[in-house]
C-alpha cells in the first residue's frame, strides 16, 4: 500500500524540488525521508557531498535512511538507468510497496552535457514506471541556469513545496513527444575547426582505425577502446538504417576527442533510443545504446539536412 501524496498513484511518482535556500531543502526532503521510514518504505537519498551531509545532520540518529554515492551514480544517463532500475527491482522483488528516493544531478552536467540529462530526466517517466516508485528531484534554483529549470518543469509532473504542496508544474511534457525533438546540443568548439580526420561512407573497420590512429595516447587505452567500439556502432548504423551518403568527422584536443557521424535520413524512430536497450538491434537502437554506455557525452540533432550523432570521449564539460 502506498503512502504520502503518491497514496493511490500506479507507477512513477516523479517530482521536482526548485529550493533556493538550506531551510527550503530540508523542509520538503525531511519529512518526505522519515515519513519513508515511519511507513516501513526502502528510502534512499542520492545527494552529493555537501547536500548530503546536510540531510544526514538534520535526520535523526539512526533514521534508517540509505545514501548512494550521488556522484558515481550520476557518471552518465544510461549508467543511473540501469543502476537505479537494479535498485527498484531488488526493492520490489523483496515486498516494498512503495521506494522513496531524494536525488539531485551535479551541477557540472547544467553546461555543455544537459540536454542528454534532460533527455534522461524525460525518459525515466517511462523507463521507471513498472516500479512504485516517489521521487524528487532537487535543483538548486541559485546555481541552475534558466534553461535548464524550463526543462525541469518539463519533464517532471509536479514540483514538491516546502508547505507540502505538490503542485503540478502546467508543462509537463510526455517522454515520448519531448524526446521526439531531438534539439541541438551547443557545438563543441573544436567544431569551429577543421576536422583531423573526414571520411565518406566509410566502412566500420575503416572508421575505427581512423579513431585509433588519431588517439596517439590523447585518451586512457580503454576510453579508446571504448569510442572505437562506440563510432562503429554509430557508423555501422548510419550505413545500414541511414541515407548516403555517411560523413564522419573527428577533431582532437590534448583532454578529448570528438566524432561526429551525418547522414541524410531522419535518424531513429524510437524516442528512448540510445537510454534504453532496444531488442535486437534491427532498427539501430542497440547500437546507440552502446555509445551511450561508452561515451562521456552523446548528441543527437535532426534538421533538414538529415541526422547527426555526436561522440566525445574525454572531458566533454567545455564553456558554453
Amino acid at each position: 500500500m502506498r503512502t504520502g501524496a503518491a497514496a493511490g498513484h500506479v507507477g512513477y511518482f516523479h517530482e521536482a524540488i526548485l529550493y533556493d535556500s538550506d531551510d527550503h531543502l530540508l523542509a520538503v526532503v525531511l519529512p518526505f525521508l522519515l515519513g519513508g521510514v515511519e511507513a516501513g518504505e526502502p528510502t534512499v537519498v542520492g545527494f552529493g557531498g555537501r547536500n548530503a551531509d546536510l540531510v544526514r545532520r538534520a535526520l535523526p540518529a539512526g533514521a534508517g535512511v540509505t545514501f548512494l554515492p550521488g556522484g558515481d551514480v550520476y557518471a552518465r544517463p544510461t549508467a543511473a538507468i540501469r543502476a537505479y532500475r537494479e535498485l527498484l527491482a531488488g526493492h520490489v522483488a523483496s515486498g516494498a510497496t512503495q521506494i522513496r528516493i531524494v536525488g539531485e544531478l551535479p551541477p557540472v552536467v547544467f553546461g555543455a552535457t544537459w540536454d542528454w540529462w534532460a533527455r534522461y530526466e524525460s525518459a525515466i517517466n517511462h523507463a521507471y514506471d513498472e516500479f512504485p516508485l516517489w521521487s524528487m528531484c532537487a535543483y538548486d534554483r541559485r546555481v541552475t541556469p534558466p534553461h535548464v529549470l524550463a526543462d525541469v518543469a518539463r519533464t517532471h509532473p509536479r514540483i514538491a513545496g516546502p508547505d507540502g504542496s505538490h503542485q503540478p508544474t502546467g508543462v509537463y511534457t510526455e517522454p515520448a513527444s519531448y524526446l521526439a525533438e531531438c534539439r541541438p546540443a551547443p557545438l563543441d568548439p573544436l567544431q569551429h575547426g577543421v576536422p583531423v580526420v573526414e571520411l565518406v561512407d566509410p566502412t566500420p573497420a575503416r572508421a575505427r582505425a581512423a579513431v585509433r590512429a588519431a588517439d596517439s595516447g590523447l585518451l586512457p587505452p580503454d576510453g579508446v577502446d571504448d569510442l572505437v567500439m562506440a563510432v562503429s556502432e554509430v557508423v555501422c548504423n548510419a550505413l545500414r538504417h541511414g541515407t548516403p551518403p555517411v560523413r564522419m568527422r573527428l577533431w582532437c584536443a590534448p583532454d578529448r576527442i570528438v566524432v561526429a557521424v551525418h547522414d541524410h535520413g531522419p535518424g531513429p524512430k524510437d524516442p528512448y533510443a540510445g537510454l534504453l536497450p532496444a531488442g535486437d538491434g534491427t532498427e539501430g537502437g542497440l547500437g546507440l545504446w552502446i555509445s551511450h554506455q561508452s561515451c562521456d557525452h552523446v548528441t543527437h540533432h535532426r534538421d533538414p539536412d538529415g541526422f547527426t550523432i555526436r561522440l566525445t570521449a574525454g572531458n566533454a564539460h567545455f564553456p558554453v
